[in-house]
């Protein structure tokens, strides 16, 4: 069964998307960490950030998390600044 994701990218993650906002179809289960190796072979580039948290439903997830329809995902890179 295909289930459809709604993936939202802030800051360097946004800029490698070239959106703020995306979709993904998957057609099995899917993990947190299954998603970022997607997310990174679709955009390489993402490998590239020092890290790359992935929040599910405004709470920080692990890798072995499971997603399901209708979990908001955000891609949040690492923050500078000071």
């Amino acid at each position: 069964m295909k289930t459809s994701f709604r993936i939202l990218a802030f800051g360097m993650a946004r800029d490698i998307l070239g959106r703020p906002v995306m979709e993904l179809e998957w057609n099995s289960p899917l993990t947190v960490g299954e998603l970022r190796e997607e997310l990174i072979r679709q955009y390489p580039e993402l490998a590239r950030l020092k890290s790359l948290a992935v929040a599910v439903n405004s709470e920080y997830a692990q890798d072995a998390n499971l997603l399901t329809a209708g979990d908001e995902i955000a891609l949040i890179p690492p923050v500078s600044g000071g």
